[in-house]
């Protein structure tokens, strides 16, 4: 008889592919796999075009700040709570695992009212407030950041890594050159991405040091949903797209070099490809800072360089670029020497323990 698992994680692509990437492992392992997400959050898309079974519940956003939607939100989570309640009475899995999001609290209240086992994984170096209201009701806590551990309780963290999509280490550089169709006479590629929704920043800095870039690389620049800009499309060694799916893997394995956010599916992602990058994390005005602490722990282990957002302009942002593409070498042995390596099973190893 087959074992059960749901999972559940939403509110961004990076709360959804981790979770994707433990299904080939889990199936092999042989569970039948369920997901819980938004009723219309970009996890379903994501998910139901992967062939997984989904179902939606309704939710509310966990926010730090003042909002009138603080005061609604509150029950849309309980009823999230309910619904994710009858969804699991009658799937009753053996375990749930959680990469969480705002969508992923209901589920995991739910199951520990069930007495189901639940696995969370925390992404960032320092938890998000949606998995420490989840942490009293997990058995294990997995963590992508070994310094994550002295910040979990003691007797549930694991250290695991990031699970990454084994799909994304199969691209074809050639078939990104047929895709991309860029001049081909020696320029090195530059890939720009800055998370499933863009960074608009990060955007128009790329843009604005734009026929310097040019003139040393071919930049392919991934800049998010309704970012394009339709004067640059004539524009000698740059491409642009909104965002790439099919042939993601094929575009990372023709980059030289990657400009990107420090988002912690991003930057593992790198890892793990052995990319050269430069990270540009999401600054405080707009974040919890996370995203800082995850880039300062790569540039201290030697994967990566930063530049801070509030520093960023066309001399800093091209010399930058300039040296991550000049040292490269040290990047990749750096990455070579990871620790951070068998996520997956790491963490299907955890899920199977519960």
């Amino acid at each position: 008889m087959a074992k059960k698992i749901v999972l559940t994680g939403g509110g961004t692509a990076g709360h959804c592919y981790p979770n994707l990437a433990l299904v080939p492992t889990l199936q092999g392992r042989g569970y039948d796999i369920t997901y819980i997400g938004s009723y219309d959050g970009i996890e379903k898309k994501i998910v139901e075009s992967a062939g997984i079974r989904y179902y939606g519940i309704a939710t509310g956003k966990l926010r730090r700040y003042f909002d009138l939607k603080n005061f609604t939100d509150p029950f849309r989570v309980i009823k999230g709570y309910v619904e994710a309640r009858r969804i699991l009475k009658v799937l009753y899995p053996d375990v749930v695992f959680s990469k969480g999001g705002f969508v992923s609290v209901p589920v995991v209240k739910a199951a520990a009212s069930l007495k189901i086992p639940v696995v969370i994984h925390e992404s960032d170096m320092t938890p998000g407030l949606a998995n420490k209201l989840s942490y009293g009701s997990a058995k294990k806590i997995c963590c992508s950041f070994k310094d994550t551990l002295s910040l979990l309780p003691e007797d549930k963290g694991v250290f695991t890594g990031s699970p990454i999509r084994s799909s994304l280490l199969n691209g074809s550089p050639e078939k990104a050159k047929a895709f991309v169709n860029m001049r081909d006479d020696g320029h090195p590629y530059l890939m720009v991405i800055g998370g499933s929704l863009g960074a608009q920043n990060v955007n128009e800095a790329i843009r604005s040091a734009l026929p310097m870039l040019t003139e040393r690389f071919n930049v392919i620049h991934l800049c998010g949903k309704g970012k394009l800009d339709p004067t640059l499309n004539r524009c000698s060694g740059y491409m642009q797209y909104e965002y790439i799916s099919d042939e993601l893997a094929d575009i990372y394995a023709l980059a030289d070099i990657v400009v990107s956010r420090a988002g912690s599916n991003a930057i593992f992602e790198l890892l793990a490809l052995k990319k050269p990058n430069l990270l540009i994390p999401l600054s405080t005005a707009g974040s919890r800072g996370d995203q800082i602490l995850n880039a300062r722990a790569f540039e201290k282990s030697g994967y990566s360089r930063v530049l801070p957002e509030e520093n960023m302009n066309d001399d800093t942002l091209l010399s930058s670029i300039e040296e991550v593409y000049n040292n490269r070498d040290k990047y990749i042995s750096a990455m070579n020497d990871a620790p951070e390596t068998g996520s997956v099973d790491a963490i299907c190893g955890v899920i199977d323990s519960v």
